[in-house]
């Protein structure tokens, strides 16, 4: 299947024979975990990765998100929170081996399944197929994440010991010079560690998604024998691997709370053990979705953004806690685990509950200048024009009305809007109505009325899976009837800037009408984890000393946002809200997290494959 090199430094590797993974020859089970260090604070990844240890594993996975590393185009970024070298060493310190799924498309609820936005700039830009404007970003990623993998692979001495070809891509199309591509562009950038593909189970998906020479896995959550039969079916012989074992589920806004019961997502684990396969937890430990990074999918035409929380209903909880299901899952590992599995490390210490009443406020509109200037066109500039990726876009022009006008339509709305009429909230659009359009009422009739036109769009994620991906955010038209709007002051409002919250100037009160930041202090002892909750209040965005935390919507079933340890201080901490649709007046801290009332799913094959991780 596969001829692996060996390490010219004593470090073994993973290799397939006789039907079997074998490490340094010796016959090999995986046991192993998801955990996203894009999606876990930086000064927390060596605290996860000893709970993932201590639940018996002995491999952590993580995707590498393309877009989190070059937001802007020749811009790549591995230093800090995007340090991948630090995070794969801290789990080699730990003894843990590691698979990259460096992509270029990871799906993974994340925005754009880890596409850049920038992409969306070329015009009928075909994505994950072999359009020569799609290959050169590609290359010049591989170029730059081979750069940074090779020195940590088993051959190398380091603890990577596989890594993915693309992902999923047997749900997405069928271009099979571009799954190649993709597989000669690791190989010849030094990357000589055991190469895997991972594909849902259903009866095409993992044919258009294997790559010939590449080691196949599958992705279920129950039914085992009918998902590995479907991998038998392209690949004659073993070793068999779930390469995503659905062991809970994702969040979206106006849903129920995944969750899965312990026994039997665990009895399903001993299944996959007992028959000698191995394993990936997907997810071991969720994290969160800080800052914009949430991805949506779109089902039936409906926009599905993803919370904030990434918690997954994993056996490690999104502040780390361990729960039934950590202790059930460790119960049936432990039993094939090669070597001592440590103890369980204590809950980290929580914040004391509190709350902040808010007395300092600042209209959206008045705020402006913090943000980038307008730029000026016959027709409304989308995000990617502006060369923005996530947060808002402002667009503001001027219409006359007649007595008895038309609604107002906004053509190509994604996702979110808030219409604003002479300085006067007039609507909510949101892409999910089955019309995006407003309704004006009757204006006097002298004449037609000019009146300042405000429009106000919130990208609430990038469509991460299948066909749907690769879209344009903002408005494309703004319609008064069948009459267009012309001419255009289009802002991009980039939330998630660092220093925006210290540009902002409060006062007592909020100014102009419309979305308005609001500004007040938590006090606390020392730094520990806590959970912020806004309760009265609409649909926004959280700042914790400057740091985007995520977005809070009323309809949940989120109610708090995670504010880990890292990000507080000893005594005064600032906290701003920019609420869209209606302010409260006090920011509760509290010390236990609520993701919304539970709904436990099954989690099979193939009834998922439409929707899968």
């Amino acid at each position: 299947m596969h001829a692996d090199h060996e390490s010219t430094t004593g470090t073994p590797t993973l290799t397939v024979a006789d039907g079997t993974f074998r490490k340094g020859g010796e016959p090999h089970q995986i046991l192993s975990g998801a955990l996203h260090y894009f999606r876990v604070h930086p000064e927390l990844w060596h605290d996860r990765l000893q709970r993932l240890r201590a639940l018996g594993l002995n491999t952590v996975e993580t995707y590498v998100a393309w877009n989190f590393h070059e937001r802007r185009r020749g811009e790549i970024d591995f230093t800090g929170w995007r340090d991948l070298t630090r995070f794969v060493r801290e789990a080699q310190s730990l003894g843990l081996d590691v698979i990259l799924r460096p992509g270029p498309y990871i799906y993974a609820e994340w925005d754009f399944g880890g596409l850049p936005a920038w992409l969306m700039a070329e015009p009928d830009l075909a994505l994950r197929t072999m359009d020569p404007r799609f290959i050169t970003a590609v290359d010049a990623w591989f170029d730059a994440i081979c750069d940074v993998m090779r020195p940590l692979l088993a051959t190398h001495g380091g603890p990577v010991v596989a890594v993915q070809v693309e992902n999923e891509y047997g749900s997405y199309g069928d271009d099979a010079p571009y799954l190649e591509h993709c597989r000669a562009a690791l190989v010849d950038r030094g990357i000589d560690v055991l190469l895997l593909t991972s594909d849902g189970p259903g009866p095409d998906l993992l044919a258009s998604g294997s790559v010939p020479g590449v080691h196949a896995t599958v992705n279920f959550g129950s039914r085992v024998d009918a998902a590995f039969a479907e991998l038998r079916r392209v690949q004659p012989s073993g070793p068999d691997m779930c390469m995503e074992f659905w062991n809970g589920w994702f969040d979206h806004w106006g849903e129920r709370h995944h969750t899965r019961e312990p026994a039997e997502a665990a009895a399903v684990l001993e299944e996959i053990l007992a028959r000698g396969a191995s394993v990936n937890f997907y997810m071991a430990h969720g994290g969160t979705n800080f800052g914009l990074w949430n991805g949506c999918n779109v089902e039936d035409g409906q926009l599905q953004p993803t919370v904030t929380s990434y918690d997954y209903d994993g056996p490690v909880g999104e502040a780390g806690e361990l729960g039934a299901k950590f202790y059930a899952y460790r119960e049936v590992l432990t039993r094939y685990a090669t070597g001592p599995v440590p103890e369980p490390l204590a809950l980290l210490p929580r914040l004391a509950p509190g709350q902040g009443e808010v007395t300092e406020w600042m209209s959206l509109l008045d705020s402006l200048d913090a943000f980038d200037p307008p730029e000026s066109a016959p027709m409304p500039r989308s995000m990617e024009q502006l060369g923005q990726d996530h947060g808002l876009v402002l667009y503001r022009g001027h219409v006359l009305l007649p007595p008895q006008p038309p609604a107002l339509v906004l053509d190509g709305l994604a996702d979110r809007a808030t219409v604003m009429l002479d300085g006067a909230v007039i609507g909510i659009v949101d892409r999910n109505h089955a019309l995006q359009e407003v309704a004006l009422g009757s204006v006097p009739a002298h004449g037609p009325h000019p009146c300042d036109l405000v429009v106000i769009v919130e990208n609430q994620g990038r469509i991460n899976f299948a066909h749907a991906i690769g879209e344009h955010k903002g408005v494309a038209a703004i319609r008064l009837g069948r009459r267009l709007i012309h001419n255009w002051q289009s802002s991009a409002l980039r939330l998630d800037d660092p220093t925006l919250t210290a540009r902002l100037a409060f006062g007592p009160e909020p100014g102009s009408a419309g979305p308005v930041f609001a500004r007040t202090v938590l006090s606390v002892d020392q730094p520990a984890d806590g959970f912020i909750a806004l309760p009265g209040w609409g649909k926004g965005f959280v700042w914790l000393n400057g740091f985007l935390l995520g977005r809070y919507w009323e309809v949940g079933p989120q109610v708090t946002l995670y504010a880990p340890a890292p990000l507080w201080r000893a005594g005064l901490n600032e906290v701003v809200v920019l609420e869209m649709e209606h302010a409260g007046s006090i920011v509760e801290l509290r010390s236990e997290p609520d993701l919304g009332a539970g709904r436990g799913v099954e989690i099979g094959v193939p009834a998922v494959a439409a929707a899968v991780v």
